[in-house]
């Protein structure tokens, strides 16, 4: 396009020239070689306004609009990356679990009597250090040392229920935080007074009354 512009301003430079060296002699011609570049610059300038009615189109002005157009088409990219990433995100959302069993572990003890006193939980036994997950969505309430338990987490859901996890070997979240089904908040351990590997998990409604886990996980889905 420059070129473009620039060939055309030379023509009409150069047919302005011989309209005007018609009635002139050789020598004149001649004579007009040994003007100052300012001077043969003049004659292009002219021909240019007279050809466009203004202000020649410069590489800068060219090169400027070509920039705002790129800036404009990656800005458009950028908006639509943000959209598909909010609506997978969505999508994602939407279609994870909401309720996990706590831990990849076996069935071992449930909610019954128990060497003379009250079991109100269930046992899943598992691998030395194995993940324990949030069961589901909640926020943590309190994290760490417990009487019998050695370790516990307490979680209260958003309908008031409260999950406890026990024995485990250590723990990774804190009061206040929030978690996600799924979530690692702790790892499996045999502290306090446990006969080996395994998570313990209570479920107390929102009246505190400590609740069979098992029918209370089956009933969103899960069997342990």
């Amino acid at each position: 396009m420059i070129a473009a512009v620039a060939a055309g301003a030379f023509a009409a430079a150069g047919a302005g020239q011989a309209w005007q060296s018609g009635s002139e002699d050789a020598q004149a011609g001649k004579a007009s070689m040994n003007l100052s570049p300012r001077a043969l610059h003049q004659p292009l300038a002219e021909g240019a306004n007279a050809m466009g009615g203004g202000e020649p189109n410069s590489p800068d002005l060219l090169l400027t609009a070509q920039d705002s157009s790129a800036s404009a088409a990656a800005a458009q990219i950028r908006d639509n990356q943000r959209a598909i990433s909010a609506v997978e995100a969505e999508h994602a959302e939407a279609n994870r679990p909401k309720y996990v069993k706590p831990a990849d572990g076996r069935f071992t003890s449930g909610f019954e009597a128990r060497w003379g006193t009250f079991h109100y939980g269930i046992d899943l036994a598992a691998a030395p250090h194995s993940p324990i997950y949030a069961a589901a969505d909640g926020e943590i309430i309190e994290a760490g040392p417990a009487s019998g338990f050695g370790l516990w987490v307490r979680e209260r859901l958003d309908d008031g229920t409260i999950l406890v996890y026990g024995h485990m070997y250590d723990f990774s979240v804190h009061p206040g935080q929030r978690v996600k089904a799924g979530e690692q908040i702790a790892r499996v351990g045999m502290r306090g007074e446990s006969t080996g590997y395994h998570c313990h998990f209570e479920v107390w409604n929102p009246s505190g009354k400590k609740i069979d886990p098992q029918p209370w996980l089956a009933e969103h889905g899960v069997h342990v």
